[in-house]
């Protein structure tokens, strides 16, 4: 049986792998879903330096404190910016990562720049604000969630969606601006990437295609790990396998 640690994306927390987590573990399989600071019901920790490197730490710690090994690290979508450095710090305990629809960064990019939602110039000043104490804390991802969700819902039922929705929490401000310290090409383990078909994530796709990960497709969209918890544990089981 393996042992995974599932992180999550921007705005959710160890809540959004219910479903997935009770397939797995049904299976025999250990599973841990710990929330990032600032993040679910950890909000309450969310601050103006809590960034990338702080989530590394949080899940760093869940490794040495839990006593793992030989763990699988799946990443979804925010945390794909996360997983390099807990590889960098922790890869003696890790034997092979996992993506989930998961940004791609490089040593060196911001997440907002990275995927268009502002300009490098812009993030830089916000990271510099931060700094000096000042500036938003939150970026208001959940709400931007919520908004294109409205637009465009999600492939789940109704019922679902609303459970999701209602349960998004605010992303630190840090995190979307700061220059990622680790990049994701700094990666020596086996990694897979799984590409949901709707979604914004496209440019991700190709970029972990010219890392020479194996890609495997979805027909879902980005909040596949919700919307088909069973597809999305099948898949995950199959590359382990």
């Amino acid at each position: 049986m393996a042992t995974f640690l599932l992180m999550h994306g921007g705005g959710m927390g160890g809540w959004t792998w219910k479903f997935v987590r009770e397939i797995l573990e049904a299976k025999g399989h250990k599973v841990f879903t710990p929330t990032f600071t600032g993040f679910g019901e950890r909000s309450h920790l969310i601050g103006r330096d809590v960034g990338i490197e702080t989530h590394v730490t949080d899940i760093v710690n869940v490794l040495h404190y839990e006593d793992l090994s030989d763990v699988i690290l799946v990443a979804h979508s925010y945390a794909g910016t996360v997983a390099p450095g807990v590889v960098a710090q922790a890869g003696d305990r890790i034997k092979r990562v996992i993506y989930l629809d998961a940004i791609i960064p490089y040593k060196g990019e911001r997440i907002g720049s990275l995927l268009g939602f502002a300009s490098e110039d812009d993030m830089i000043g916000l990271d510099a604000m931060l700094d000096a104490g000042e500036g938003p804390i939150g970026s208001g991802v959940h709400e931007q969630q919520r908004a294109m969700a409205k637009e465009h819902p999600h492939m789940m039922s109704a019922e679902r969606q609303d459970w999701l929705l209602d349960h998004l929490s605010d992303q630190p401000m840090r995190a979307t601006c700061c220059a990622i310290a680790v990049g994701a090409e700094s990666i020596t383990l086996p990694v897979d990437y799984i590409a949901a078909k709707h979604t914004i994530m496209n440019a991700m796709h190709d970029r972990a295609r010219s890392l020479g990960w194996p890609v495997h497709d979805h027909p879902g969209d980005h909040a596949f790990n919700v919307g088909d918890p069973e597809g999305v544990a099948d898949m995950i089981l199959g590359i382990v396998s």
